[in-house]
Protein backbone atom coordinates (compact mmCIF):
# COMPACT_ATOMS: atom_id res chain seq x y z
CA UNK A 1 0.00 0.00 0.00
CA UNK A 2 1.16 3.54 -1.12
CA UNK A 3 1.60 6.11 1.54
CA UNK A 4 -0.58 8.80 -0.71
CA UNK A 5 -2.18 8.92 2.19
CA UNK A 6 0.59 11.22 3.46
CA UNK A 7 -0.34 13.48 0.97
CA UNK A 8 -1.50 16.71 0.35
CA UNK A 9 -5.43 16.03 -1.15
CA UNK A 10 -7.24 19.07 -2.55
CA UNK A 11 -5.76 20.62 -5.62
CA UNK A 12 -3.67 23.63 -4.76
CA UNK A 13 -5.96 26.99 -3.92
CA UNK A 14 -8.38 25.19 -3.62
CA UNK A 15 -9.16 27.23 0.10
CA UNK A 16 -8.34 30.89 -1.92
CA UNK A 17 -10.11 33.62 -0.64
CA UNK A 18 -11.19 32.08 2.35
CA UNK A 19 -10.55 33.38 5.80
CA UNK A 20 -10.51 30.54 8.80
CA UNK A 21 -10.48 31.22 12.10
CA UNK A 22 -9.07 27.83 13.95
CA UNK A 23 -9.27 27.90 18.21
CA UNK A 24 -6.35 25.75 19.58
CA UNK A 25 -4.69 26.59 15.94
CA UNK A 26 -0.96 26.72 17.74
CA UNK A 27 0.12 23.03 18.22
CA UNK A 28 -1.05 19.52 17.45
CA UNK A 29 -3.64 18.50 14.75
CA UNK A 30 -4.87 22.03 14.84
CA UNK A 31 -1.45 23.25 13.69
CA UNK A 32 -1.27 21.00 11.28
CA UNK A 33 -4.55 21.91 9.68
CA UNK A 34 -3.91 25.13 9.44
CA UNK A 35 -1.10 24.55 7.75
CA UNK A 36 -2.44 22.71 4.95
CA UNK A 37 -5.48 25.33 5.11
CA UNK A 38 -2.57 28.11 4.08
CA UNK A 39 -1.06 25.66 1.40
CA UNK A 40 -4.60 25.55 -0.15
CA UNK A 41 -4.41 29.46 -0.14
CA UNK A 42 -6.84 30.54 2.97
CA UNK A 43 -5.40 33.32 4.76
CA UNK A 44 -5.90 32.16 8.94
CA UNK A 45 -6.57 33.69 12.28
CA UNK A 46 -5.28 31.08 14.63
CA UNK A 47 -6.18 31.51 18.84
CA UNK A 48 -5.17 30.04 21.94
CA UNK A 49 -4.23 31.08 25.46
CA UNK A 50 -0.24 31.38 24.44
CA UNK A 51 0.78 34.34 22.45
CA UNK A 52 4.17 33.42 22.01
CA UNK A 53 3.50 29.65 21.05
CA UNK A 54 0.77 31.21 18.25
CA UNK A 55 3.14 34.38 17.47
CA UNK A 56 5.76 31.09 16.13
CA UNK A 57 3.38 28.80 14.26
CA UNK A 58 1.81 31.67 12.58
CA UNK A 59 5.85 32.87 11.22
CA UNK A 60 6.67 29.20 10.63
CA UNK A 61 3.50 28.97 8.28
CA UNK A 62 3.63 32.01 6.67
CA UNK A 63 7.68 31.41 5.99
CA UNK A 64 6.45 27.79 5.00
CA UNK A 65 3.46 29.11 2.62
CA UNK A 66 3.25 32.61 1.98
CA UNK A 67 0.29 33.75 2.97
CA UNK A 68 -0.69 35.34 6.53
CA UNK A 69 -2.37 34.49 9.57
CA UNK A 70 -3.34 36.53 12.11
CA UNK A 71 -2.32 35.47 15.97
CA UNK A 72 -4.41 36.49 18.71
CA UNK A 73 -4.34 35.12 22.21
CA UNK A 74 -7.23 34.66 24.56
CA UNK A 75 -9.83 31.71 26.53
CA UNK A 76 -12.45 30.59 24.48
CA UNK A 77 -14.15 30.10 28.05
CA UNK A 78 -14.04 33.63 27.94
CA UNK A 79 -17.22 35.49 25.64
CA UNK A 80 -15.46 38.78 25.66
CA UNK A 81 -12.15 37.48 24.62
CA UNK A 82 -14.04 35.45 22.11
CA UNK A 83 -15.65 38.77 20.40
CA UNK A 84 -12.10 40.53 20.31
CA UNK A 85 -10.64 38.10 18.83
CA UNK A 86 -13.46 37.93 15.96
CA UNK A 87 -13.43 41.94 15.89
CA UNK A 88 -9.69 41.44 15.62
CA UNK A 89 -10.26 39.38 12.50
CA UNK A 90 -12.74 41.54 10.59
CA UNK A 91 -10.51 44.49 11.23
CA UNK A 92 -7.56 42.48 9.67
CA UNK A 93 -9.02 40.68 6.86
CA UNK A 94 -12.98 42.08 6.42
CA UNK A 95 -14.62 39.00 6.66
CA UNK A 96 -14.49 35.04 8.42
CA UNK A 97 -15.98 32.41 6.43
CA UNK A 98 -15.06 29.37 8.88
CA UNK A 99 -14.53 28.38 11.75
CA UNK A 100 -13.11 25.45 13.37
CA UNK A 101 -14.19 24.35 16.91
CA UNK A 102 -10.54 22.84 17.79
CA UNK A 103 -9.46 24.09 21.26
CA UNK A 104 -9.60 21.08 23.65
CA UNK A 105 -9.23 19.57 27.54
CA UNK A 106 -8.91 16.09 28.78
CA UNK A 107 -7.86 14.13 31.22
CA UNK A 108 -7.42 10.30 31.47
CA UNK A 109 -8.71 9.68 35.46
CA UNK A 110 -11.37 7.94 37.43
CA UNK A 111 -13.94 10.17 37.86
CA UNK A 112 -14.54 10.21 41.52
CA UNK A 113 -10.84 11.25 41.50
CA UNK A 114 -11.47 14.74 39.35
CA UNK A 115 -12.35 17.70 41.21
CA UNK A 116 -14.91 20.04 40.23
CA UNK A 117 -12.93 22.10 38.90
CA UNK A 118 -11.48 19.65 36.47
CA UNK A 119 -14.43 18.62 35.40
CA UNK A 120 -15.64 22.14 34.65
CA UNK A 121 -12.07 22.73 32.89
CA UNK A 122 -12.67 20.36 30.25
CA UNK A 123 -16.45 21.19 29.57
CA UNK A 124 -15.52 24.68 29.99
CA UNK A 125 -13.08 24.31 27.20
CA UNK A 126 -14.64 22.01 25.03
CA UNK A 127 -18.37 22.86 25.34
CA UNK A 128 -18.24 26.46 26.22
CA UNK A 129 -15.52 27.42 24.11
CA UNK A 130 -17.43 25.89 21.08
CA UNK A 131 -20.69 27.10 21.94
CA UNK A 132 -19.15 30.79 22.16
CA UNK A 133 -17.47 31.11 19.16
CA UNK A 134 -20.22 29.13 16.95
CA UNK A 135 -22.85 31.55 18.46
CA UNK A 136 -20.18 35.17 18.38
CA UNK A 137 -19.61 34.69 14.56
CA UNK A 138 -23.12 32.65 13.58
CA UNK A 139 -25.04 35.82 15.34
CA UNK A 140 -22.27 38.25 12.90
CA UNK A 141 -22.50 35.83 9.54
CA UNK A 142 -26.60 36.27 9.99
CA UNK A 143 -26.36 39.65 10.51
CA UNK A 144 -23.84 39.94 7.61
CA UNK A 145 -25.78 37.98 5.79
CA UNK A 146 -22.91 35.59 4.96
CA UNK A 147 -23.46 31.73 4.57
CA UNK A 148 -20.33 30.66 6.59
CA UNK A 149 -19.37 27.09 8.21
CA UNK A 150 -18.33 25.85 10.96
CA UNK A 151 -16.41 22.50 11.75
CA UNK A 152 -15.92 21.15 15.13
CA UNK A 153 -13.77 18.17 16.24
CA UNK A 154 -15.10 15.93 18.44
CA UNK A 155 -14.55 12.21 18.87
CA UNK A 156 -15.99 8.71 18.86
CA UNK A 157 -17.34 8.31 22.62
CA UNK A 158 -19.01 11.68 21.54
CA UNK A 159 -21.75 9.14 20.93
CA UNK A 160 -20.82 6.11 22.68
CA UNK A 161 -19.37 7.56 25.99
CA UNK A 162 -16.46 6.35 27.69
CA UNK A 163 -15.06 5.50 30.94
CA UNK A 164 -12.20 7.67 32.11
CA UNK A 165 -12.57 10.38 29.93
CA UNK A 166 -16.17 11.21 31.13
CA UNK A 167 -16.01 15.53 31.27
CA UNK A 168 -14.39 14.90 27.90
CA UNK A 169 -17.06 12.70 26.41
CA UNK A 170 -20.06 15.18 28.14
CA UNK A 171 -18.60 17.47 25.94
CA UNK A 172 -17.59 16.18 23.33
CA UNK A 173 -21.71 14.90 22.85
CA UNK A 174 -22.36 18.32 23.48
CA UNK A 175 -20.78 20.19 20.65
CA UNK A 176 -22.10 17.24 18.19
CA UNK A 177 -25.98 17.81 19.33
CA UNK A 178 -24.91 21.61 18.59
CA UNK A 179 -23.58 20.61 15.47
CA UNK A 180 -26.57 18.90 14.33
CA UNK A 181 -29.07 21.00 15.86
CA UNK A 182 -27.85 24.43 14.48
CA UNK A 183 -26.95 22.50 10.91
CA UNK A 184 -31.08 21.90 10.80
CA UNK A 185 -32.09 25.40 12.11
CA UNK A 186 -29.40 27.49 10.69
CA UNK A 187 -28.86 25.76 7.09
CA UNK A 188 -32.60 26.39 7.32
CA UNK A 189 -32.97 30.22 8.10
CA UNK A 190 -29.36 31.20 6.81
CA UNK A 191 -27.67 28.58 4.64
CA UNK A 192 -25.11 28.21 7.40
CA UNK A 193 -23.35 24.84 7.31
CA UNK A 194 -22.27 23.10 10.18
CA UNK A 195 -20.18 19.54 10.19
CA UNK A 196 -18.25 17.41 12.55
CA UNK A 197 -14.93 15.52 12.64
CA UNK A 198 -14.31 12.72 14.80
CA UNK A 199 -10.66 11.53 15.04
CA UNK A 200 -9.12 8.39 16.39
CA UNK A 201 -5.65 8.39 17.28
CA UNK A 202 -3.43 11.21 15.79
CA UNK A 203 -0.27 11.10 18.20
CA UNK A 204 0.65 14.41 19.01
CA UNK A 205 3.62 14.80 21.30
CA UNK A 206 2.06 16.63 23.96
CA UNK A 207 -0.98 15.20 24.30
CA UNK A 208 0.18 11.71 24.32
CA UNK A 209 2.60 12.53 26.84
CA UNK A 210 0.19 14.21 28.84
CA UNK A 211 -2.46 11.36 28.53
CA UNK A 212 -0.27 8.23 28.13
CA UNK A 213 3.08 9.41 30.10
CA UNK A 214 5.87 6.96 30.29
CA UNK A 215 5.44 3.75 28.71
CA UNK A 216 2.20 3.86 29.50
CA UNK A 217 1.97 5.03 25.26
CA UNK A 218 3.54 1.18 24.63
CA UNK A 219 1.31 -0.67 26.88
CA UNK A 220 -2.26 1.03 25.93
CA UNK A 221 -0.92 1.62 21.74
CA UNK A 222 -4.50 2.67 20.69
CA UNK A 223 -2.99 0.65 16.72
CA UNK A 224 -3.19 -2.78 18.50
CA UNK A 225 -6.97 -2.11 18.66
CA UNK A 226 -7.33 -0.55 15.27
CA UNK A 227 -8.30 -3.06 12.01
CA UNK A 228 -5.92 -0.84 9.92
CA UNK A 229 -3.24 -1.60 12.48
CA UNK A 230 -2.00 2.15 12.46
CA UNK A 231 -2.47 5.30 14.04
CA UNK A 232 -3.91 7.92 11.72
CA UNK A 233 -1.10 10.47 9.89
CA UNK A 234 -1.92 13.91 10.59
CA UNK A 235 -2.19 14.87 6.96
CA UNK A 236 -4.88 12.22 6.37
CA UNK A 237 -7.08 14.48 9.37
CA UNK A 238 -6.40 17.99 7.11
CA UNK A 239 -7.45 16.38 4.05
CA UNK A 240 -10.53 15.64 5.67
CA UNK A 241 -10.84 18.99 7.38
CA UNK A 242 -9.48 21.32 4.13
CA UNK A 243 -12.80 19.20 2.22
CA UNK A 244 -15.31 19.87 4.86
CA UNK A 245 -14.45 23.57 5.46
CA UNK A 246 -14.51 24.24 1.12
CA UNK A 247 -16.63 24.81 -1.34
CA UNK A 248 -16.74 21.12 -2.33
CA UNK A 249 -18.45 19.95 0.75
CA UNK A 250 -21.46 22.56 -0.07
CA UNK A 251 -23.92 19.70 -0.02
CA UNK A 252 -22.47 18.33 3.42
CA UNK A 253 -24.24 19.85 6.16
CA UNK A 254 -25.15 18.17 9.89
CA UNK A 255 -22.49 15.52 9.42
CA UNK A 256 -19.77 14.10 11.66
CA UNK A 257 -17.52 12.37 10.01
CA UNK A 258 -15.22 9.39 11.58
CA UNK A 259 -11.53 8.96 10.81
CA UNK A 260 -10.56 6.01 13.01
CA UNK A 261 -9.60 3.13 10.98
CA UNK A 262 -12.37 1.48 12.26
CA UNK A 263 -11.41 1.84 16.04
CA UNK A 264 -14.62 2.26 17.42
CA UNK A 265 -16.30 -0.15 15.37
CA UNK A 266 -13.97 -3.21 16.75
CA UNK A 267 -14.61 -2.05 19.82
CA UNK A 268 -18.22 -2.20 19.73
CA UNK A 269 -18.49 -5.44 18.29
CA UNK A 270 -19.53 -8.08 20.80
CA UNK A 271 -17.11 -10.60 19.24
CA UNK A 272 -14.51 -8.53 17.29
CA UNK A 273 -11.80 -9.92 20.25
CA UNK A 274 -12.10 -13.22 18.56
CA UNK A 275 -9.39 -11.97 15.88
CA UNK A 276 -6.85 -13.62 18.58
CA UNK A 277 -8.10 -16.71 17.62
CA UNK A 278 -5.79 -18.97 15.80
CA UNK A 279 -6.84 -20.72 12.64
CA UNK A 280 -5.78 -24.38 14.79
CA UNK A 281 -8.06 -22.97 17.72
CA UNK A 282 -10.64 -22.30 15.04
CA UNK A 283 -10.13 -26.24 13.38
CA UNK A 284 -10.77 -27.33 17.11
CA UNK A 285 -14.40 -25.66 17.11
CA UNK A 286 -15.29 -27.01 13.93
CA UNK A 287 -14.86 -30.02 14.77
CA UNK A 288 -16.42 -29.71 18.15
CA UNK A 289 -19.44 -28.46 16.35
CA UNK A 290 -19.52 -31.84 14.05
CA UNK A 291 -19.19 -33.59 16.91
CA UNK A 292 -15.79 -35.12 15.82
Amino acid sequence: MSNTYTQGMLRDGALEGKVILVTGGGTGLGKSMCQYFSELGAKLVITSRRQEVLDATAAEITEATGNEVLAISGDVRNYEDVERVIQTAYDKFGQVDVLVNNAAGNFVSPTERLSANAFNSVIGIVLMGSVNYTLALGKRWIADKHKGSVLSVVTTYAWTGSGYVVPSACAKSGVLAMTRSLAAEWGHKYGIRLNAVAPGPFPTKGAWDRLLPGDLKEKFDPANRIPVKRNGEHQELSNLCAYLVSDFSAYVNGEVVTIDGGEWLFGAGQFTGFSAVTDEMWDMLAAMRAGK
